[in-house]
């Protein structure tokens, strides 16, 4: 993100980001269609229900503010709803509420996606702001040591992206298991509300992993460069 100035960036960054844009917008226009599609239960209520089939008896549910910010944090047990989830008896609601549920079962069976995710919480941390730092200053100096250091822990917001992935699709694949398994979803009609709306979910994912490797390549080609023009 540091080199917008040079029209190559975008060669690299355009299909990403266009296909971000199209994620996003799928995923508002799911959620928004299958919000107005009523159902038995609030996310909230489907959510206590879900735990308690699960045998998650420890995990706690609180609110947390804003629009589809619905999350599960493995550290404190705690599965956190949007008030247009938890509020609302729709379709949607249902399907993001056991999306989440479906990490919670995650982590209490030790789902390797999930460990290893938050063992590279830390280093995405790290390498994202020092990653770029030392790109740059290589760059300037004309030191593709110090680029190609940076490029490494760069980097690792790459593997953090290829390691949610699947550790979101398999939370999907669980949270229709759930609601099927429950009966939450009485219709093929409801199945099929929930299945598009986690899928549009899941193509934000593919398209968060595709932004990243995107600027990874921008970065390599650079530092690529660099050594060429010194040999």
């Amino acid at each position: 993100m540091l080199f917008w100035w040079d029209p190559l960036y975008f060669l690299f960054a355009t299909p990403a980001l266009l296909l971000g844009l199209y994620a996003q917008a799928r995923v508002q226009a799911a959620y928004q269609r299958w919000l107005r599609a009523p159902a038995r239960l609030t996310g909230l209520e489907a959510a206590r229900r879900l735990l308690q089939a699960a045998g998650l008896y420890e995990v706690r549910i609180e609110g947390t503010p804003g629009h589809l910010t619905d999350h599960y944090d493995p550290q404190s047990k705690t599965l956190r709803l949007s008030p247009s989830v938890a509020g609302v008896a729709s379709v949607a609601s249902l399907a993001v509420a056991a999306h989440e549920i479906g990490h919670a079962v995650q982590d209490a069976e030790g789902y390797w996606g999930l460990r290893a995710r938050a063992a590279l919480v830390p280093a995405v941390q790290f390498g994202s702001w020092l990653g770029p730092l030392l790109f740059v200053i290589g760059f300037l100096m004309g030191s593709p040591g110090l680029a190609w250091a940076g490029l490494l822990f760069f980097s690792a917001a790459a593997v953090f992206a290829l390691v949610t992935l699947p550790v979101e699709l398999n939370a999907s694949r669980r949270a229709l298991a759930l609601l099927e398994g429950s009966g939450l979803l009485l219709t093929p009609e409801e199945r099929a509300g929930a299945r598009e709306v986690l899928q549009a979910a899941a193509l934000t994912y593919v398209a968060a992993l595709a932004q990243a490797l995107s600027t990874l390549a921008y970065y390599a080609f650079l530092a690529m460069g660099m050594r060429r023009s010194n040999d």
